[in-house]
């Protein structure tokens, strides 16, 4: 059996490295490949009179230290945050406690500047002056042992170029993060907003109107031996009561079936800002079926997905269009275009349409952007209700129109 202590010892804090990559769904071992740069102290000697470079001072030097430079890297990435960077900096002593004997463990020095940046990224003023100072202490202690002037130059700024590349790629990754987490945020508080809206609609016409029927019945009860046409009529206007209240409440939950949509869009404006795309889109059919709707919704959010990674665009337009008796969603943008073949994003969209009973049509010119043309019939009978509920064609509002016909938002 493993030891208690070292069974505590190998557990990640809550908020250690791979403490954070298990909560992402990545391996623990991922950044593991990192130590390959470690094979640089064992190539190093060669640089020195070739294979005689492998000395008995550097095979002692080796093994004492490497395994040791293994067990602070491995703490550093279970260690919480707050008290990583001590192993970092226990890296760059092993380093300069071996520097007038040991060159390879260099190595462990540019890992320790390195390192750092996963120690005290929140907090970058002290993570850069932590990097100046362990480069200050190196070029001061190799000057004194008289190391050649070139190392004194080359690892300082190795150590920046490679620094400032690991530290802008974390950046964007903690951006990427929470655009993901945005994301998820907006259709969330979208259908939170909706839930309310909705609780909100049936309290107001449910409350009243129970309390009607109930009176009315209460009244039929106690007219029903004395007054038997009197007891009928009023178990008659409950009846149109609770028709009546059966329309308003789904006049009210008509709106529910909007929100996958309304919530996609908004995501889709977060997504395409966030990449510099400008994107213009219209109002929304109140009265899609659910099926249709999530559908849409789902070939939409691919759209934007790819537009987003693939388009190299400024512009997209989203529109989406209530027809007789279909509905047309388009999505174009002025990206390079030259897409000659179906990915796996296009595909998935086909199939999903083709599970509607609709049609897909994409254009992709090389230089002009892309063009994507969904329609999808409407069930016979919604159109059936919908016709026996409109308007008069005369008194048509603004939700009759199409979205092309409407300035937009």
């Amino acid at each position: 059996m493993i030891p208690a202590f070292i069974t505590r010892w190998l557990a990640p804090a809550p908020d250690s490295a791979v403490a954070d990559d298990l909560r992402r769904g990545k391996s623990p071992w991922a950044d593991s490949v990192h130590l390959l740069w470690s094979l640089w102290i064992f190539i190093t000697p060669l640089f020195d009179h070739g294979l005689r470079g492998y000395t008995p001072t550097w095979l002692l030097c080796t093994l004492g230290s490497y395994p040791l430079f293994l067990l602070l890297f491995a703490r550093l990435r279970l260690a919480s945050r707050r008290t990583a960077h001590r192993y970092a900096w226990g890296m760059a002593a092993l380093c300069f406690g071996l520097l007038r004997w040991y060159p390879s463990g260099l190595s462990y020095f540019v890992y320790a500047c390195v390192m750092l940046s996963h120690c005290e990224l929140r907090h970058f003023r002290s993570y850069v002056i932590q990097v100046v100072l362990l480069n200050v202490v190196y070029v001061a202690l190799a000057w004194w042992i008289g190391y050649p002037q070139a190392l004194l130059v080359i690892m300082p700024v190795t150590v920046f170029v490679i620094c400032t590349i690991v530290t802008v790629e974390q950046i964007h990754q903690e951006k990427d993060a929470a655009l993901s987490l945005s994301h998820d945020e907006v259709r969330r508080l979208a259908a939170t907003a909706e839930r309310e809206r909705i609780g909100r609609d049936l309290h107001d016409l449910l409350g009243h109107t129970l309390s009607l029927i109930t009176l009315k019945l209460e009244l039929s009860r106690k007219l029903f031996d004395r007054d038997v046409d009197a007891a009928r009529r009023e178990v008659e206007e409950a009846e149109k009561v609770a028709r009546h209240a059966l329309a308003e409440v789904r006049c009210a939950v008509t709106g529910i079936r909007a929100t996958d949509l309304a919530a996609e869009l908004a995501s889709a404006r977060l997504l395409l800002e966030s990449s510099r795309v400008h994107l213009d889109y219209g109002e929304l059919p109140a009265d899609l079926p659910g099926e249709i709707e999530r559908g849409l919704s789902l070939v939409l959010r691919e759209a934007v997905t790819n537009i987003a990674r693939h388009a190299d665009a400024s512009q997209a337009r989203i529109e989406l269009a209530r027809e007789r008796n279909s509905v047309c969603l388009r999505i174009s943008d002025n990206g390079r275009g030259g897409i000659e073949s179906d990915g796996n994003g296009l595909s998935g969209m086909r199939e999903r349409v083709r599970a509607l009973g609709g049609t897909l049509a994409f254009e992709s010119p090389r230089g002009q952007g892309s063009r994507l043309r969904v329609v999808v019939p409407l069930p016979i009978v919604r159109l059936v209700e919908s016709s026996r509920s409109a308007p008069d064609p005369s008194m048509a509002g603004p939700l009759t129109q199409p979205v092309t016909d409407r300035p937009v938002a």
